[in-house]
């Protein structure tokens, strides 16, 4: 692994870790649709997980359409932002995966978010993984870097 790739998947996980919510977008219908999703990643950064109710209209599009992006980003809405945030958009295909197989991937969610322990354990609770393909980190407002995910 080069050290430019090495260094911009320490970064994407060092945001990752520090931010506890991304925007999901989905889609149905030729219709994009975003929302905020409580997430967690594993440090190899292949899958993002995330809980949501299976009534949602997020939980339709994805299982219309399973190809989606997230974005993740430190903005703190200062004028500063523009050259100091960094912001991560990933792209990939979400499933619905077993809560009770799954345990593992679960734990590390709720260990980002312990609030959502009931939630996570409602029938109608669907829990979530995308397997990422590729990341695209922004920083100094216009620096753009493409990264592939080795699954």
């Amino acid at each position: 692994m080069s050290d430019n790739r090495r260094q911009t998947l320490n970064n994407i996980a060092d945001l990752f870790e520090s931010q506890k919510f991304a925007v999901l977008s989905t889609q149905q219908d030729d219709q994009p649709y975003s929302s905020l999703v409580a997430f967690a990643v594993p440090p190899d950064l292949k899958f993002f997980y995330f809980l949501t109710p299976n009534t949602t209209r997020k939980y339709q599009n994805l299982k219309a359409n399973p190809k989606v992006s997230i974005l993740v980003n430190n903005i703190r809405n200062n004028a500063e932002d523009i050259y100091n945030a960094v912001s991560v958009t990933g792209t990939g295909v979400a499933e619905v995966i077993d809560k009770a197989i799954e345990q593992k991937a679960l734990d590390l969610l709720l260990g980002k978010h312990p609030n959502l322990k009931k939630f996570s354990q409602a029938p109608t609770t669907a829990f979530i993984r995308i397997a990422m393909h590729r990341y695209f980190m922004v920083n100094r407002f216009q620096n753009v870097v493409e990264v592939k995910v080795q699954q």
